[in-house]
Formats: structure tokens, C-alpha cells, sequence
């Protein structure tokens, strides 16, 4: 019997750190209760239009794994760099850049068939992202520039020559006849359109594409060499050059790869929801998308229910912002709340884990 009680209490310490990012979700849900409350809101109403928003109907619930899909997409993006040791802010960036690239292909190319200009289209929206990611990975392998600072100016560079082509070379010719000049590009052909999984739900093909590229990267990180390598890379890159890994080499893919994955997410944003290249099209998934995989613990499989969470959250929160009549900065503040928590509670898992490791 006393055998079995070291081995009992070490079930329930990993129990207590895997449960204890997911405790920060309730937390900030109740600070922002109180918020609610301050503002003279009632945080039952409010919470339920949230839920309701988030999962009250198959529409509700299709709009949500809409959102889920680029934030998935981006997020595996951001583990493989996580693993690697590297910090990918650009996703932003990447993904405008992506979307870009995937428009004009499909605009340029309208006259080929279906099944080579949609996988062609999606290739190139993968490789614009990956072109975007190499410029902060070589500069981080060859002079040691940081990445967070370059991906930051990535993502303001991507967002300036979006709006500079998206109001003079790329824009709608019917924007010009009409005097209007908005900011978007002409329908994509429908070749490239993806299918729809339910008509008249917008929830289309590319949420099935993003939950198999995470089973791919898990494949790839866990199973692979070049895997094994990156991971290595992350856990210490000083015993990993000491044991003949070219770390430089290996943090600059991850940002290539990460850039890639986010020029992804652009491509099928276009592809299967907008059909058109147009402002606003990255919504801040570059961003939310580093906060579904830290909710998804940054394993590309946990960041597969992370992203459907978080995209519950947005979408629910644009929904208690209609129903209770709240300033969008409380939604903003709430959203930010659930990020401080989790990851603060994230961090004090792995500082509790790590001093257990150290007393034996």
C-alpha cells in the first residue's frame, strides 16, 4: 500500500497542472462578471446571449467553427515555432500576404479547371507565407535579429502593401465604374471556391483541411526526424549545437514553416468565406491564433477544441455586445482577461511541474 501512494500523488499532480491553465477560463469570466455588474449589466444575461451566440443554434455553431478555422491554422503555426524555440508574431502578416497571393493566382488563372487551380491556389497562399516567414528567420539565423521585433514589422509591411495593391492594382474593376473605390479585389472564380458543407451555412471544406493539417503537424513534430530536431532545438539549443544540430538552421525553418501554415489560413479565408481579397480580411487571427495554442497547451491537437473555444468566445462576444448593449472595449477587456489567465495559470503549471522535477 505505501508502494502505491508516490505513484497516486503523482497522478494528481499532473491532473492539477494539465487542469490548472483551464481553470483561468472561469476566472476571467468572473472578474468580468463584476465588470458587468459595475456597468449595471446583469452577468446572467449577458453570459447566456454569450452562449447563445456561441452554440445556441447550428448556425451559431457553424459561425463558430468558421472562426475556429483560421485560428487553428495560424495556431499550429505558432506551436511549431514554440517548439523550436522561436517566437512568431508575424501571423498577420502571413496571413494577409497569403490571402493576397492565393487572389491574384485565382484571379490571374480564372481559365483553368477547378482541379488545378484550387490546389494550386492554396499552394501558393502556403508559399507567400512561407516567403514572409523566411525574411525574420534569416535574419534571426544569420545576424541574430529578434524575431519578435522583425515579425511585428513584417506584419505592418504586409498590411501596407495590402492596402496599397488592394486600392490601385488589385482593386474591383466594377469599384472603379461605379466611382466607389472600395478597398477589395474582384470575386474570385468560382473554381476556387471551397465547398460549402452545409447550403446555405457558410461553414465550408476548409475546417475539415485545418483539423487534418494539425493531425499532420503532431505527425511531423513527434514522428519524424526533422521533428525530433525542432523539438530538440526548443528544450535546449545548447546542448542541441553541442550534439551537432544546426540550431540556426532549424529556428529560421520554424519560422518559415510557421509562416507557412498562417499563408494558409489567408488562402482559405478568401477561398471558402469571403471570395475576394478585401480590408479587415485577417480579422486579428494573427494574433488570436498565438492565443488558441496557448489554450491548446501548444500541442497542435489541443489547439484543434482551443481554437473552436476561442472562436466561441469571439463570436459569443459580438453577440453579448448586440444583446446587453455593452461598449465593444468590455468585450475586448473580457477576451483579454481569459488570455492573462490562462496563460499566467499555464506558466505557473510548468514553474510547479519544473520544481518538481528539481526535489525528486
Amino acid at each position: 500500500m505505501p508502494d502505491n501512494k508516490p505513484g497516486i500523488k503523482e497522478y494528481l499532480n499532473r491532473t492539477l497542472e494539465a487542469l490548472l491553465p483551464l481553470l483561468g477560463l472561469p476566472l476571467a469570466l468572473l472578474l468580468g462578471a463584476v465588470m458587468l455588474l459595475a456597468l449595471k449589466v446583469n452577468p446572467l444575461t449577458a453570459y447566456s446571449a454569450m452562449l447563445e451566440g456561441a452554440v445556441g443554434s447550428g448556425y451559431a455553431i457553424s459561425v463558430t467553427l468558421i472562426k475556429a478555422t483560421p485560428l487553428l491554422l495560424v495556431g499550429l503555426g505558432i506551436v511549431i515555432a514554440y517548439r523550436g524555440g522561436v517566437v512568431n508574431i508575424g501571423g498577420e502578416g502571413q496571413l494577409i500576404v497569403g490571402a493576397l497571393a492565393a487572389t491574384a493566382l485565382s484571379i490571374g488563372m480564372s481559365a483553368w479547371p477547378r482541379w488545378a487551380l484550387l490546389p494550386m491556389s492554396l499552394i501558393v497562399g502556403v508559399l507567400a507565407g512561407a516567403v514572409w516567414g523566411s525574411v525574420p528567420g534569416l535574419l534571426k539565423s544569420r545576424i541574430g535579429v529578434n524575431e519578435i521585433l522583425s515579425t511585428v514589422m513584417m506584419n505592418s509591411i504586409a498590411l501596407q502593401f495590402s492596402n496599397f495593391l488592394l486600392r490601385g492594382p488589385m482593386i474591383d474593376p466594377a469599384e472603379l465604374e461605379a466611382g466607389t473605390r472600395i478597398a477589395q479585389s474582384a470575386l474570385l472564380p468560382e473554381q476556387v471556391w471551397l465547398t460549402r458543407m452545409a447550403p446555405p451555412i457558410r461553414l465550408h471544406s476548409g475546417a475539415i483541411l485545418a483539423v487534418v493539417m494539425a493531425f499532420l503537424v503532431y505527425i511531423f513534430l513527434w514522428r519524424t526526424t526533422i521533428g525530433y530536431r525542432i523539438r530538440a532545438v526548443g528544450l535546449n539549443p545548447h546542448a542541441s549545437r553541442y550534439a551537432g544540430i544546426p540550431v540556426p538552421f532549424y529556428q529560421a525553418l520554424c519560422l518559415i514553416l510557421g509562416g507557412s501554415f498562417a499563408g494558409l489560413a489567408g488562402a482559405v479565408e478568401v477561398m471558402g468565406l469571403h471570395h475576394r481579397m478585401m480590408e479587415g480580411v485577417s480579422s486579428g487571427y494573427g494574433f488570436s491564433g498565438i492565443v488558441a495554442a496557448l489554450f491548446g497547451k501548444l500541442h497542435p491537437l489541443g489547439a484543434i477544441p482551443a481554437s473552436v473555444l476561442f472562436g466561441g468566445l469571439l463570436v459569443g462576444g459580438n453577440q453579448m455586445q448586440r444583446a446587453v448593449q455593452v461598449p465593444s472595449a468590455l468585450i475586448d477587456a473580457i477576451l483579454g482577461l481569459v488570455v492573462l489567465f490562462v496563460v499566467s495559470a499555464d506558466i505557473y503549471s510548468r514553474k510547479r511541474a519544473r520544481r518538481r522535477e528539481i526535489n525528486g
